[in-house]
């Protein structure tokens, strides 16, 4: 059993932290910049994840279960109290409960996850991920430094696909959930099939919710 800790939470759709990358964030509403305030003072820790899809105008919104602990690497602090911020990732964790709390921002008990090293990606599994990333990205129009892409680590290509492809919600969280890197690294390889098949239906957003 991992260690259990209160955490501080922001969530916000779409955005996905792995342990060992990075996320960038503007923080701007007053509730989590009172989130960030506070977390500088304590252990720089905050708990990204996602809100559940919902009835529109549920207050607050319901959470996925996992999410992923990130500690503030960098803050810049705006002249009019917004912040600039990058969060590192930490170790993933299980929403155990809701806390009654007064701060403007939601807190949780939850059950971090102990972070094992990722495997290396089989060369066959790693080959077809970047042929497939290659063709998802011609066809969404993306121009990638392929040369880059190649000298990235398994495990920073896939958390990284992970991150910004524009995946919606409930395959984001598909992902965070996979339980090795080379089930993430096939999901990733279907998503990217699936949503590439539909580039350009901006008419009918395609989902998997």
């Amino acid at each position: 059993m991992g260690e259990i800790t209160r955490l501080s939470i922001f969530p916000l759709a779409g955005a996905l932290l792995f342990p060992r990358m990075q996320l960038p964030l503007h923080i701007f509403e007053p509730r989590y910049r009172a989130l960030v305030s506070d977390a500088m003072a304590r252990d720089r820790r905050i708990g990204m994840i996602q809100p559940r899809p919902a009835p529109e105008g549920a207050d607050p919104p319901p959470l996925f279960h996992i999410g992923c602990v990130g500690r503030i690497a960098h803050v810049e602090a705006l002249d009019d109290g917004r912040y600039n911020i990058v969060l590192e990732g930490v170790a993933r964790f299980r929403l155990l409960s809701e806390l009654s709390v007064t701060t403007p921002f939601r807190q949780v008990e939850a059950e971090l996850e102990e972070d094992m090293p990722a495997e290396p990606l089989p060369i066959a599994q790693r080959a077809a991920l970047e042929e497939e990333s290659r063709r998802y990205a011609d066809a969404q129009g993306y121009a990638v430094d392929w040369n880059a892409v190649s000298r990235l680590d398994d495990e920073s290509l896939v958390n990284g696909i992970a991150q910004i492809a524009p995946f919606d919600v409930a395959a984001k969280q598909a992902l965070l959930e996979a339980g090795s890197l080379a089930e993430r690294t096939e999901l990733a390889i279907q998503l990217m099939q699936f949503f590439g098949r539909h580039a350009g239906d901006h008419d009918d957003p395609v989902t998997l919710q």
